[in-house]
């Protein structure tokens, strides 16, 4: 199935593309986001005293969750540079 590009100068179309383009790979982003969101927090709780982990843990859940979302970002920018070339 292709896809045509969108045109871009009517705003009902320019709106459903937008919505469109938000749920392209908007699982591994939101995943992204939340690991590491998670990862701060288990820095923030190692600073504080509130939980005894290993600091490699801590970076390396940051590490995977920026991979993620980087990987999210770049599946979306493909998805838009394919569409428009229609």
């Amino acid at each position: 199935m292709e896809l045509s590009a969108p045109d871009l100068k009517d705003p009902a179309e320019r709106a459903a593309y937008l919505r469109e383009l938000r749920g392209v790979a908007r699982g591994v982003r939101l995943a992204g986001l939340w690991l590491a969101a998670i990862g701060g927090g288990l820095l923030a709780a190692l600073r504080y005293g509130w939980l005894d982990v290993p600091l490699w843990l801590a970076y390396s859940v940051i590490g995977v969750g920026a991979m993620l979302m980087v990987t999210g970002i770049a599946a979306r920018t493909r998805y838009h540079a394919l569409r428009m070339r229609g």
